[in-house]
């Protein structure tokens, strides 16, 4: 007997509850909109009655789609304990996962997922650590560290990248700096200013790697810090510009405290990765953590997007 009512459903119900819109219950989802559409239409022809109501928003739910949202409330928790008792079971529950970050904007989505991660995997020993001072992809490589989150994956080096999602880097600025009534950015105009950043080479730098390294020029000065909240301060009292990921300064822009600006056209774009050695694949707790990091920047960054198949 085929059952109405598939997990696939009530994770639908449940992200739908989560978030506005349709299209941000598709990134919850990896799914694409229109796939999240037509699997609503076919849950509905299946009960025979509308879950949420149309042209509303923020996407809102029927009764029908409320009661199912309230047993994907119950039911999915159980389930995916269960899936994590059995993974257990099948090998792989206990392990070390030292985590490097390199993307130092990370920290803030990151915690909340350690903070879940402990509970489903009481006997994964976690550590973390920045890469500030260490190459930490090398590191990775040999077996000093378990997993990278990177956005500058080295291709010559034989490791697993997993795509969390793509991001684009702003300029970040006084609200009434100079730069803020110039029709278009340009890697010149930006060679007359100070960098702010975080204490890595340039090399690792999108704003370098993506920008200014093709027009062959740099900031006139540099002046470094590990503190994001230090940095934008700075950028605030203008003793410099900074270029952040868009989800990083997105809640103080919208207190004017500091304003963005695109570099480009549509913006510069980069994909946030976990590395981790190809072996480590198979593990359980390896895999959770990936997902769960990438479900929960969905469901809490803004400006993000999913990295096409």
């Amino acid at each position: 007997m085929r059952h109405r009512i598939e997990l696939r459903h009530l994770q639908t119900l449940r992200a739908l509850r989560q978030v506005d819109s349709l299209a941000e219950a598709a990134n919850v989802l990896a799914l694409t909109q229109s796939a999240l559409s037509h699997q609503l239409r076919e849950l509905e022809q299946r009960l025979d009655v509308p879950v949420i109501v149309r042209k509303s928003r923020p996407v809102r739910l029927t009764a029908a789609g409320e009661l199912l949202a309230d047993l994907a409330e119950q039911v999915l928790p159980q389930v995916e304990q269960t899936e994590q008792r059995l993974a257990q079971l099948a090998g792989g529950q206990s392990g070390r996962l030292n985590l490097v970050i390199e993307c130092h904007s990370c920290f803030n989505w990151l915690m909340p997922v350690l903070n879940a991660y402990r509970e489903h995997w009481p006997d994964v020993e976690l550590d973390l650590s920045n890469a500030f001072h260490f190459d930490a992809l090398p590191a990775l490589l040999r077996g000093d560290v378990d997993l990278v989150v990177t956005a500058d994956p080295d291709t010559s080096l034989a490791l697993a990248y997993a795509p969390l999602f793509r991001y684009e880097s702003v300029l970040v600025l006084a609200p009434d700096h100079p730069l803020m009534k110039v029709p278009q950015i340009t890697a010149e105009r930006l060679a007359e200013e100070t960098l702010i950043s975080y204490p890595v080479s340039k090399e690792k730098l999108d704003v370098y790697r993506l920008f200014m390294a093709p027009a062959g020029t740099w900031f006139r000065d540099v002046r470094q810090t590990e503190l994001t909240l230090m940095m934008l301060q700075l950028v605030a009292s203008k003793r410099g510009v900074a270029v952040l990921p868009n989800w990083a300064v997105a809640d103080f822009a919208a207190q004017n405290l500091v304003a963005t600006r695109s570099l480009r056209k549509g913006g510069i774009w980069n994909t946030l990765y976990a590395a981790i050695r190809p072996e480590a694949q198979a593990l359980p707790y390896m895999a959770h953590f990936i997902e769960r990091a990438r479900a929960t920047c969905f469901e809490t960054l803004k400006g993000i997007a999913p990295v096409p198949e």
